[in-house]
């Protein structure tokens, strides 16, 4: 027996028709965020891992810098750029007067602000993947209810049970549930996992910080 999905949707409530289009919606564009993220994160992770190799052969901060300049798309180039640029404006302000809890406080606040900064990128539009797995089940659920109460209306309206009648409505309810699922779990499997590959890069983030700020000490300090 074949199974024409598009002439069960097409032959739907219009209730129903709005569901679909909704989670349609859901799905489209979360596998939009998804592929979107995970060049992102690939890229972060690649140019992430060159900077590093850029940063431990490097003899001096300027050799550093323009390497930095070269990855942005590295979350920890970006706080190197930061950092390096605050210490710039502290030897231009307070000369070489050695270096002070103050300075320290000030470097730290800067890198502080870039993690920050690069999280918040990294995290942007997780929200939607979020949204995506907890509400479109629900909305799908919705779809189902509003199918089977479309059957007993014309169980009712016929008065008869027979399959021809109570089959369109099922169908309906039963396509809502496969649609509102198809749009939740790949969003729900890409949220986990982006999750984890930014809670690695805010680790590196935070490491990198404190062995940028204890450079930073060892070479400005008196």
């Amino acid at each position: 027996m074949n199974i024409n999905i598009f002439k069960i949707i097409a032959d739907a409530d219009i209730v129903v028709q709005l569901i679909l289009l909704l989670l349609v919606f859901f799905s489209v564009f979360s596998w939009a965020i998804i592929f979107f993220k995970l060049r992102t994160l690939k890229s972060a992770d690649r140019q992430s891992d060159r900077f590093l190799e850029a940063f431990r052969r490097s003899k001096s901060l300027s050799e550093v810098n323009e390497a930095a300049k070269r990855l942005r798309a590295s979350p920890l180039a970006v706080i190197f750029l930061a950092g390096n640029k605050e210490l710039a404006y502290q030897s231009k302000s307070t000369g070489e007067g050695g270096w002070t809890g103050e300075k320290t406080n000030s470097l730290n606040r800067a890198l502080l602000k870039a993690s920050n900064a690069e999280v918040s990128r990294l995290e942007k539009m997780m929200f939607f993947l979020a949204t995506t797995g907890s509400v479109s089940p629900f909305i799908g659920l919705f779809g189902t209810v509003w199918g089977i109460m479309i059957s007993f209306i014309r169980i009712g309206a016929m008065r008869s049970a027979a399959l021809s009648v109570v089959a369109p409505g099922i169908a309906e309810a039963l396509v809502a549930t496969a649609v509102g699922l198809f749009a939740a779990v790949p969003a729900v499997i890409a949220y986990n996992y982006f999750l984890g590959r930014i809670k690695d890069l805010i680790a590196d983030m935070e490491d990198f910080s404190l062995e940028f700020l204890s450079i930073a000490e060892r070479l400005h300090g008196s």
